[in-house]
This record gives C-alpha cells, structure tokens and sequence, in this order.
C-alpha cells in the first residue's frame, strides 16, 4: 500500500511538473506571432484491484494539445487574404492619386496659361514678344505631358518590382512549409498521441504570411502533413516538395509581367483575376487603374496635338506661309508602330501600325487584331465586340473608333494576334515643333463679306481650310442664293470664281449646305457652309457673299480659331474638352483611391475581429496563465506531500520490523 501511494504522489509530481512546464511554455510566447496556447491533459491511471475494491494509482499526462479552432482560424486566413488585397490596392491609388492630382494639376495649369497667350496673340497679333510667351508656354505644357508620362512608368516599374518581391516571398513560404512538413512527418509516431504543436503553428504562422499575399487553402493528411493551395486551387507545396511562383514578361507587352507556378522547367501560369491578397491588388492596379488613366492622358495629348496642328494649318502665319505643325505629327512612323503589338506566338511576318484618322472617336480601350487565314477580326478588349475588317492584303483597314488598321510589309500567319492601343505613347512623346513665334499662323486666309442689300439672315461661314494659300489665290470667290420662284421656298446658288465664270445654279437644302472651293474642276482649297435663308427677292435681288483674300499682319482671326479649341467638346466623341478630360480622369482616380481606403478601413476591422475571435480560444491570457500557475504549483506541492507521508510510512514499517 506504500509502494503505491508513493507511486501515486510521484505520477502528481510528475504531472504537476509538466502542467508548470507548459504553463510556463504559454507565459513565455506570450507575445510570439501566431502561438497558440498549449494545455497538458491529464488522464488517471489504471486502477489495481485489491480486496473488491479498487484502488488508484495516480495520473499521468497523456497528451498535449494546442487549443485550436479550425473554423475560427480559417475566417482570420479568409480575411487576412481581404486585408491584404485592400491595403495594397489603398497604398497604390493613394500614391496615383497624389501624382495626379499634383501633376494633372499643372497641365491644366499650363493649358489655361497656353490658351491665355493665344488670346492675346489673337489681339494682337503682330507682337513678337506675346508668340514668344506662346511658344513657351506651349514648351512647358508638353513638358507637364512628359512628365506625368515619365511618373506612370516609375509607377508601372515600382510595382513591376512589388510584384516579383512578393512572388519571391511566396516561393520563400513555399520552401519553409515543405521543410516543416518534413519535420512534422519525420517527428510523427503513430504509436504516439502527442503533436508537434510549435511546429504547427509555425506553420499556421506561415499560412497567415501567405494569405496576405493570395487566397490560400489548405488540406492536411493523416500524417499531418499540408498540401497548399494558392488563387483559384493551384498547388504550391505538395506534401514535403515546394513549388515556386515566379514572374515571366507580359504577352505582347513585356513590362505587363505574368505570374505562374514553376517547377523545374515547367510553368504553370496563373489567373491574376482568381489569385487575392496583395499580389491580385498590384496586378489590378497596374493593368486596369493605371492602365485606364494612363490611357486618358494620353488621349488627352493626341487630340490636343492634332486638334492645334489643324487649326494652325487652317491659318497664315507672319511670312503668309500655312501654318505648320504646332506639336509632333500625331501619325509619324514611330507613333503609329507602337500603337501596335505584336504577339510572340505569332507565326507570320506582318510588321503593323495603327494611323488615327479622328481624335474625337477614339477611346481610350484596347483592341486585338487576329487573323483567321482569311480575314483580320478586330476585337473591342473593353465591351467584346467583334468587327470583320476584310482580308489580308489591303493595306489599311478603317474602323469605327478612330483609327485605321496599317499592314506595313510582310504577311500574317492564321492565328497571328495584334493588341492595338490608339492612344499610346502620345504624352510620352508630345512635343513642340515650332522654333519661331513668327510661324504661328494668326492670320486667316479668306473671309467672307455679304452684300449689304442682303435682307436675310441666312449666312455664309468658313468652317475649314485645307490649303489657305490656294484658298488666297482662288479668291475673290461671289456666291449667290436666289429663291425661284419667290416664296416657293426653293433654293439655288451659284458660283462666280476669281475669272468671272459663273457655274449653272445648284439647289440649296436649308437649314445647311456645305459647299467646297473653288469649284470643280479646281482643285477644292477649304470649305464653306451656306446656312439659314438667304432668300434674296427683287428688287435686292439674290442675296450675295464675296469671299476674299484675308491675310494681313494685324489679322488675328485664326488665332482666335485655335483659341476657341480650349471650350470645344472634342474628346470622347466630342463631349469633353481637354480640360474636361483631365478633370474627369482626376476625379476618377480620386474616387477610387477613396473607395479603397474605405475598404482598406472596412477589411481591418473584419480582420480584427476574426482575429480576436480567434485569440479567444488560440490566446494566452496572462491572469488565466497566472491562475494556473498558482494551481499546479499547489498540486507539486500537495504530491511531494504524499511523497514524504509515503517515506514516513515505509520508515515506520521498516523500525517495527528491525
């Protein structure tokens, strides 16, 4: 009976010492990222049976086990994966939207004091020293474009660069979770009950690391070895062999990386749409919210360029010389080649570009070109529709958005795919073209004076000039509108050129007609629009308009041409001004990089609370820790008791006997 009560109070000794031990354990990882707290469970030991009756021989400590909720830890996995996505995608836009704010607030800062110098040149347009300010300020807004256009791709590289670090973490977490399954599997005893349980929360610790980058899952075997899997159920660690998730170069553009699973030679790429976390928010933001306003800015530039190049062409500039491009051509060779991009995979050899025929429809989407071995069909990236452009061999292909389809040289292979950006490249490489303030074409070159026995309100304009100095030496040009018979409310209207020849009537269709000059067979010089009805009657006769030469050095009606191109709906299919344009594309950017710090903001709190509910039974909570303490070291102390009455007992046995 000693023997065994001493057994018994050596087992509460024992077990008592492994209840400090991993009471102490909890105390000391208090604060260690992702331990969860342990608890030594006890079990009695057999009883002996003994006189009918039986009698216990202490405990012993069968297992120890980490207080673990699986559903709890997989909702703070889940929401870690949300926070992970938001935050990056707040830093992100906060950082565009700060440039952009700042930087497409000096160009239309620029554009404002660009347009102002104009104006004045239109006052007065013989100055030297206002058309140079012009020039200056027209320096400084190509510059603004530059610039912003250079801050885009730090941008596109700064997350190029976040990209293939938090793919290089990946890969790290990919090769800590094989080794520590490793261990795990070389440390399991199936004979044995207890688990490795530091070794799983490093791993867990691992698995919450790995989540903040993608959606991870995960699936444990009986041995208790994990397979991990990423984005939409691509494997990442299969048992003890890690894989790795690498970045390859963008399809047809390089700077447009991928992601993929590699394992040796083979690679596995990855749908960023499906992946999460962080890594999904940088691959959203670089091809969709930077690509979107990087699009706009340069929209913006291209209709601007071509939109000032035409009205300065309209004009005459001090030396009576067509005006000549303000800015660079919109449609140089280097322009129009990298509006297009070729596919690596494609078979054929057919060099393309892409020439802009009118600014005002063209958007700031993608395209695809692909051929099908007998014709090219062209795909809207933005809404999917498909238009057939013909077969191959043309040579330019006209399309609904604004520009044209080029083959350069060579020829297409079935299948060869074309992505087509209209509006790339166009802030980058804006620039000034004038040298000389004197070459802004000020002037006019033709204007129209009415008859002043006109009684009519019906009007004639100029609304363009394709060649001012041909329109100059065709003129003075007589038109005349007569409506026969009187009160019929039918017009005709003839021509009476700068040799005196009169051309047969032609109808007039009221409200407008256009009509080009000088007329046929006269190679046709600008354009003039007969509006309202000019009904000439006897004894006035028809009514007359004279267009003559305009030309003159104090002559500043182009300039107020080009002036007016500031408030003119021309961008998005003639709805927005430059300014407008700008604004918009500023106010979009602001309103996402608000959204997503409101996400930012919703996604910490959703993480926080599945945290601290996953605390609550993972935790270690000091009191509770310190209330144990102070029980197990009573249960050490109240065994070694039994210990010392069983010494006293065996003593006091062993005198009577001697």
């Amino acid at each position: 009976m000693t023997i065994n009560l001493y057994q018994t109070g050596v087992s509460g000794l024992l077990a008592a010492q492994q209840q400090l031990a991993t009471t102490g354990h909890n105390i000391a990882n208090v604060n260690t990222e992702g331990f969860s707290r342990q608890r030594a469970e006890q079990t009695p030991n057999i009883a002996i049976q003994t006189g009918g009756n039986f009698v216990g021989t202490g405990t012993y400590v069968n297992d120890i086990t980490r207080l673990y909720n699986q559903f709890s830890y997989r909702e703070q996995i889940i929401n870690q994966s949300n926070l992970g996505g938001a935050n990056a995608a707040n830093q992100s836009l906060t950082q565009l939207n700060s440039i952009l704010s700042s930087a497409g607030g000096a160009i239309t800062s620029s554009l404002e004091q660009f347009y102002q110098s104009i104006n004045s040149i239109a006052d007065n347009p013989s100055d030297p020293g206002l058309r140079s300010i012009a020039l200056n300020q027209a320096k400084t807004l190509s510059t603004n474009f530059n610039n912003l256009s250079q801050n885009f791709d730090r941008i596109e590289q700064a997350t190029n660069s976040e990209i293939e670090q938090i793919t290089s973490e990946i890969s790290g977490i990919s090769n800590e979770i094989a080794s520590i399954n490793e261990r795990i599997l070389n440390s399991n005893d199936l004979a044995q009950t207890g688990a490795p349980n530091d070794l799983l929360d490093e791993r867990d610790r691992l698995i919450s690391k790995l989540a903040e980058y993608t959606n991870v899952n995960t699936v444990t075997d009986a041995n208790g070895v994990m397979t991990v899997l990423i984005g939409d159920g691509n494997t990442l660690v299969a048992g003890i062999t890690p894989l790795n998730v690498s970045t390859l170069p963008g399809d047809p553009d390089p700077l447009k990386t991928r992601i993929a699973i590699t394992n040796g030679d083979t690679s596995i790429p990855l749908n960023s749409a499906t992946l999460g976390g962080s890594l999904a928010a940088k691959i959203q933001f670089r091809d969709q919210d930077l690509a979107q306003v990087r699009s706009d800015i340069n929209r913006v530039a291209l209709v601007l360029s071509e939109t000032l190049n035409s009205a300065q062409q309209q004009g005459l500039d001090l030396n009576q010389v067509q005006g000549a491009n303000f800015f660079r051509d919109i449609n140089d060779t280097t322009s129009q080649a990298s509006r297009v991009l070729a596919q690596n995979s494609n078979t054929g050899n057919l060099q393309a570009s892409a020439e802009i025929t009118d600014v005002q429809l063209v958007p700031t989407g993608e395209f695809e070109v692909r051929y099908d071995g007998t014709n090219y069909q062209l795909t809207n990236l933005t809404d999917g529709s498909t238009t057939n452009l013909g077969a191959a061999g043309a040579g330019t292909y006209a399309t609904a958005f604004g520009f044209s389809f080029v083959e350069n040289s060579g020829a297409p292979a079935s299948g060869d795919r074309f992505t087509i950006r209209p509006t790339e490249n166009a802030a980058a490489l804006i620039q000034v073209e004038l040298t000389d303030g004197a070459a802004i074409a000020a002037s006019s070159a033709v204007k129209v004076t009415p008859s002043a026995n006109n009684v009519s309100s019906g009007a004639v304009q100029i609304t363009s000039v394709a060649d001012p100095i041909a329109a100059r030496n065709a003129a003075p040009i007589r038109i005349d509108v007569l409506e026969n018979p009187a009160g019929s409310g039918t017009f005709n209207y003839t021509i009476t050129d700068n040799t005196g020849t009169t051309s047969a009537p032609v109808a007039y269709v009221p409200p407008s007609q256009q009509v080009q000059l000088p007329p046929a067979p006269a190679t046709a010089a600008f354009t003039i629009e007969i509006q309202g009805l000019p009904s000439g009657l006897a004894p006035n006769g028809p009514e007359q308009f004279t267009i003559g030469d305009a030309f003159g050095v104090a002559n500043g009606q182009n300039a107020n041409f080009i002036a007016d191109t500031q408030d003119r709906g021309i961008i998005n299919g003639g709805q927005e001004s430059f300014s407008q344009s700008i604004g918009v594309a500023t106010a979009r950017v602001g309103g996402q990089a608000s959204a997503a710090q409101r996400s930012a903001e919703t996604a910490q709190a959703l993480f926080t609370q599945a945290f601290n509910r996953n605390q609550e039974t993972s935790g270690v909570n000091l009191d509770e820790e310190a209330a144990n303490l102070l029980r197990f070291q009573q249960a050490y102390q109240a065994s070694s008791r039994i210990v010392s009455t069983a010494n006293t007992l065996f003593d006091t046995i062993l005198s009577a006997v001697s």
